[in-house]
């Protein structure tokens, strides 16, 4: 069962790191357990939570964010309208996602190899239909979120809240279905905006942002 500890603790885990020819653990390993634990006791605690909007809302928002989906869709609303910050927000908006999504799905996850929750707790009606493969942290939906919402924000405040609001539900809905912990969450919100920051200098159609 994923995010079990070892069996006897600390000892249990230096015994059978000794058994596999592994590094012994240190203080390090046994501060990441302790926080492990204390995550999986937040997730426990949301999924005990009875709401519609933790089984139905939150969930389908997720979904509908799956591989850039809902941003591409509003990149595409506000590149319609016509407006020239709309333009330049979405132009933005994208870049920034497309930042983020390459640096935690591609290049962080490949090097943190963290494994999710332990699932058991998570109504089955919250889950998705298939569980993700590759590592935990950072989670992915979270920094694209991030970075599109603080992409648009850059060129049109006043989508800082319904962006903003839409961006705070996709990361929520990846601890509700169970499938990052908390931290791997807000890390991935900071590479997004990290990402976004990183936009200033881009130029991008012929149009200089910054």
């Amino acid at each position: 069962m994923h995010g079990s500890a070892p069996p006897g603790g600390r000892r249990g885990a230096i015994r059978a790191a000794r058994r596999r020819g592994l590094p012994l653990p240190g203080p390090a390993d046994a501060l990441a357990r302790r926080l492990t634990a204390f995550e999986q006791h937040l997730v426990d605690r949301v999924a005990a939570a009875e709401s519609p909007h933790l089984d139905r809302t939150l969930p389908r928002l997720g979904a509908a964010s799956d591989r850039g989906k809902l941003w591409l869709g509003i990149a595409a609303a506000l590149a319609l309208t016509g407006h020239r910050g709309c333009r330049r927000a979405a132009a933005r908006g994208v870049a920034s996602l497309a930042i983020a999504a390459t640096a935690a799905n591609v290049l962080a996850k490949g090097l943190a190899g963290r494994v999710g929750p332990v699932v058991d707790r998570v109504p089955a009606r919250r889950r998705l239909s298939r569980e993700p493969v590759t590592s935990s942290f950072p989670s992915g939906h979270a920094a694209s979120a991030a970075a599109f919402a603080t992409g648009v924000a850059m060129e049109v405040p006043l989508l800082a809240v319904p962006v903003g609001a839409l961006a705070a539900g996709v990361m929520a809905s990846r601890v509700v279905t169970g499938v990052h912990y908390p931290s791997d969450v807000l890390a991935g919100a900071a590479l997004g905006v990290a990402a976004a920051a990183l936009t200033r200098h881009v130029v991008s159609y012929g149009v200089t942002w910054r």
